[in-house]
């Protein structure tokens, strides 16, 4: 399928330099001399735009033609073309400074993207579109409605194609829904009045014409085909092929290899002292730290999980303990007594199947499990997802449209028994809608978060005070033509606009400040603003944009606006894949938040279209994969020590808190002991670890779990995580790159970073690590003539077979057995300012665009109707203006906003939201915050020149120890 978008409109749709960027995967001319970069360009404009493949085994890979490799990074994309991971990390400007060809010049003039480094960067971000179109056309397979995305619906005259229909009736409430009879019972069910107007507890009625999406026990949805799940079943030729020899047999297992051998094998951390460590529990603790990302942003992953997914029914799984492993407890120091619950299921036993076309589906994996919190960006954990749940959320007795948080603090679950339902593992902790795993982290951020809530409450009381008979923005369905005043908003009304915002707030701070500090590099810092902002509102903005914005609204400018237009109409049920392919570029240049929100057109609260207008699932209904779950597992992010220190002496170490002694209980009493404000100190100056093998937390391999009751009274988490992820069927490493679109690896020698010299000590630390991956998995002779894979074809147009482009009967790894967590952490090729791999990242593409796509509150419904004026401000804003550390500038042409004083990476940008939501709730840390640009770049550290990686220190926290500094404890 080739995508059509009229020439005219490329400028439009992507800013000018998609044009300069467009190639085809056949341009590659064997055996011509090495064409000149210019040459190489103009050879690429004429190939025109790449064909969107109708077959799933003909993908794009991340792999680009010579003339494009030319093209977009000269020689260096030249030579590592051959390997299999992606091309745009070795383009122009997609690293630091060395990657520049004009470090002098700007890069987001429109003039520019003819520029190498323009053209650098441009060409990463259309293959990341790309990436992300054929994710959405390839990758979406849902448990409940999956037939119907196969073949339509209707008939031959008004067929409505699988990927473009819009409503299911899978997703109509059962009758055993205590909104079953609101939303129409047995008849058409369409969600109205109370149940549009907020977040509803259990995620219900975010899309008004299908109320159960996202709910809470929706079945997880899968990135992978049905048929690629559950390989250790051995239920098709291929997984026979894919992991069974003559010699050997079968491979692999629920235990084979061995979970624990896995975790004390390859992810253990290395210890120069072991002694003053012991196993996390000591006083000093190696780790392999990365230079540019903090603990903070390892504690906000696990926040955002809490929110997003859970298979856990209030922290426990269903009853029986199993075995997770230790085949030799001699040799690995495993522990044969640890056991761990069974995991809940939903639907077991054979997946039913249907005919289409000639070839018979699967209609759902063969077992499925339900996500028990809901889907969406709701801040759930926060303020519940069930009516269990629900109990622990406490208001202010004092202001009902607060929550408790007596002192600043959240309350212990003591001061709340017997009302607050409680299991036994969550005596000492504060209360929370969602208290499992807790952690000093956990305890931060909800701590955080309740301020926030309570700050936006303080602000809305102040509004009543000051201006009780302005217009408040908010309207009722029920009497969509009264205004409401902000006298008359009842605390509910606040109450709800305040979940409304904080949600907002923690999904805009996820998606432009921590994760453009995960992947810290151009393309994604533009590719991350582009899906909140818009791409068209990322940066300077031209002259006519800006006169059109005072005449029309300051929000977006004019190519937003087109291309908003164009995806609504995109948007609507009909077009298929080709629609979604065009809607998500269009979406690109418009930017997901808010999008067809038709601010300042004609709009209607108590029409289902006005309000559902911006959501697009694009033909799966929402739901977080089990795959996403997989490339979530981030436990090497956490030190095994955290160094404390205060906000009066920020450069001293004060000493250090074991992490395993912050866990559960623990957490709300070092809480309070040393505050908000050094928590935050201490894990915004600390870095986190890296994201590679051997660099998993000891005391996580040590936990200890009496509630329980094994043999142990223990468990090895990350072993666990590894049985996890078999037990749910995720396909092994290279199965799973196939299947979302990445190149297959050859074996395991293809994991080590090519771009390093031969002698350099990284290289050889990476080979070391391999050699023992290979032990552990091993080899086997290989058979041509088996198929193991139909998801892929190699470089000769030939479905994958056993021996991976090696010769008939080699010896070859046995790298289709590597289980997918320990693929990913064995990554050491990674584009620039990587914490994660390319593999996580594929999956990250999609669903990261998704869950904003899907829900209404952040597309269509974000209107002051229902965040309040003073609510929609506060989003687009990172709160008022009146609470800026700086003064507030016009840099845009569209009106006042709070920037940063000086430029970062070549960007004026606006304070982060993060930071400004810090500064007004913990105000302690105003010195200390002065200097940061985003939260989640360790504190101290000076971000240098475009995308330095570099540990060094800003200027007057040389004295700091982590730096090397004297302020030692």
């Amino acid at each position: 399928m080739r995508v059509i978008v009229p020439r005219c409109l490329v400028p439009v749709v992507l800013a000018g330099a998609l044009s300069a960027c467009s190639e085809s995967q056949d341009s590659d001319k064997t055996g011509e001399q090495a064409k000149s970069d210019t040459s190489a360009c103009v050879s690429l404009l004429r190939a025109g735009f790449r064909d969107f493949p109708d077959d799933r085994s003909r993908r794009f890979l991340g792999k680009v033609g010579e003339d494009a490799a030319r093209c977009r990074g000269g020689q260096r994309a030249m030579d590592y073309r051959h390997t299999p991971w992606v091309d745009w990390a070795n383009y122009w400007a997609a690293g630091d400074m060395t990657s520049r060809e004009d470090p002098d010049g700007p890069l987001t003039l429109i003039g520019e993207h003819i520029k190498p480094d323009g053209r650098g960067v441009d060409g990463a971000l259309m293959d990341l579109e790309y990436q992300r179109i054929e994710l959405i056309k390839f990758n979406l397979f849902d448990n409940d409605t999956y037939e119907t995305y196969v073949k339509g619906r209707g008939t031959d005259d008004d067929r409505v194609s699988g990927p473009n229909v819009k409503v299911w009736p899978e997703m109509r409430l059962t009758p055993s829904d205590p909104a079953f009879a609101a939303v129409g019972g047995e008849g058409e069910q369409r969600c109205s009045g109370e149940l549009v107007r907020y977040r509803t507890l259990t995620g219900i009625c975010n899309d008004v014409f299908n109320p159960r999406i996202g709910a809470t026990g929706t079945p997880f949805a899968r990135n992978v085909s049905f048929d690629a799940t559950f390989p250790r079943l051995q239920l098709n030729e291929l997984a026979v092929n894919r992991h069974r020899d003559e010699e050997h047999g079968l491979r692999i297992g629920l235990l084979k290899p061995d979970p624990q051998r896995i975790s004390r094998e390859l992810f253990t951390r290395q210890q120069s002292s072991p002694g003053d460590c012991d196993l996390g529990r000591g006083s000093a603790c190696d780790y392999l730290p990365a230079p540019f990302f903090n603990v903070l942003a390892a504690y906000w992953i696990q926040f955002m999980t809490h929110d997003w997914f859970s298979h856990t029914r209030e922290g426990r799984n269903r009853p029986g303990l199993e075995a997770v492993g230790c085949d030799d407890p001699e040799a690995t120091g495993c522990r044969p007594g640890d056991r761990a619950e069974r995991i809940i299921t939903a639907a077991t036993g054979p997946a039913p199947t249907f005919e289409h076309g000639g070839a018979s589906y699967q209609k759902r994996a063969h077992t499925t499990t339900p996500n028990l919190v809901t889907a969406w960006w709701d801040a759930s954990q926060i303020y519940g997802f069930d009516d269990v749940s629900a109990r622990r959320v406490l208001r202010d007795p004092d202001d009902p449209a607060k929550l408790l948080q007596p002192e600043g603090y959240l309350p212990l679950f003591s001061s709340c028994l017997p009302d607050c339902p409680m299991q036994s593992q969550w005596s000492g902790q504060e209360v929370a809608a969602f208290p499992a795993n807790w952690s000093i982290g956990m305890s931060f951020y909800h701590n955080l978060f309740v301020r926030e809530h309570n700050h936006f409450v303080d602000a809305f009381r102040n509004q009543q005070r000051e201006r009780p008979d302005l217009d408040s923005g908010l309207r009722n369905p029920a009497r969509p033509n009264d205004v409401i005043r902000y006298a008359q908003v009842s605390d509910e009304e606040i109450f709800q606009a305040a979940r409304l915002v904080v949600a907002a707030e923690i999904a805009k701070i996820h998606t432009i400040e921590w994760t453009t500090q995960l992947l810290y590099d151009e393309p994604l810092f533009l590719a991350m603003n582009s899906n909140w902002f818009g791409l068209f509102n990322v940066g300077e903005a031209n002259p006519v944009s800006r006169v059109l914005d005072r005449i029309l609204d300051r929000q977006r400018n004019l190519p937003s606006k087109v291309s908003a237009k164009a995806a609504d109409k995109l948007g609507r049920e009909g077009g298929g894949d080709k629609d979604n392919a065009i809607y998500s570029v269009f979406a690109s240049g418009a930017g997901i938040f808010g999008l067809n929100n038709r601010m300042g057109r004609d709009w209607d609260i108590t029409d289902p279209a006005d309000l559902n207008r911006g959501v697009n699932h694009f033909g799966a209904p929402f739901n977080f994969p089990e795959e996403f779950t997989t490339v979530y597992r981030l436990h090497p992010l956490l030190p095994d020590i955290i160094e404390m220190r205060d906000t009066e002496q920020p450069n001293r170490i004060g000493g250090s808190v074991p992490v395993v002694a912050t866990v559960r209980g623990a957490a709300s009493g070092l809480m309070r002991e040393h505050g908000l404000a050094d928590w935050a100190l201490s894990m915004g100056r600390q870095r986190l670890g890296l994201l590679h093998l051997q660099n998993h937390p000891l005391f996580l391999q040590n936990l200890e779990m009496p509630h329980l009751e094994s043999p142990s009274g223990q468990l090895d988490i990350v072993a666990l995580d590894v049985l996890r992820d078999r037990e749910r069927g995720v396909p092994r490493f290279n199965e799973f790159r196939r299947q979302i679109g990445l190149k297959s690896l050859s074996g395991f020698d293809d994991f080590i970073d090519q771009r390093l010299a031969p002698d350099d000590p990284a290289r050889k630390q990476q080979q070391a690590v391999i050699d023992k991956l290979r032990a552990l998995y091993g080899t086997h002779t290989c058979d041509a003539s088996k198929i193991i894979s139909t998801a892929q074809r190699d470089d000769e147009g030939q479905f994958i077979n056993d021996c991976l482009g090696h010769p008939d009967g080699s010896v070859v790894d046995n790298i289709e057995d590597v289980d997918t967590v320990v693929g990913w952490l064995a990554e050491y090729t990674r584009p620039h300012g990587f914490a994660i791999s390319e593999t996580q990242f594929h999956i990250f593409i999609l669903n990261a665009s998704r869950r904003l796509f899907s829900d209404r509150f952040f597309t269509s419904s974000f209107r002051p109707e229902f965040y309040s004026q003073l609510g929609y401000d506060w989003v687009l804003y990172n709160g008022s203006l009146e609470g800026c550390p700086y003064p507030p500038e016009d840099r845009e042409g569209r009106g006042k906003n709070c920037y940063e004083p000086e430029q970062s990476n070549g960007h004026h940008t606006l304070v982060s939201p993060l930071k400004r939501l810090l500064l007004r709730n913990v105000p302690e840390l105003a010195s200390e915050l002065r200097h940061v640009v985003n939260v989640f770049d360790p504190w101290a550290r000076d971000r240098g020149e475009y995308y330095d990686l570099s540990w060094k220190p800003r200027q007057d926290a040389i004295d700091d120890p982590a730096f090397g500094g004297a302020g030692q404890p």
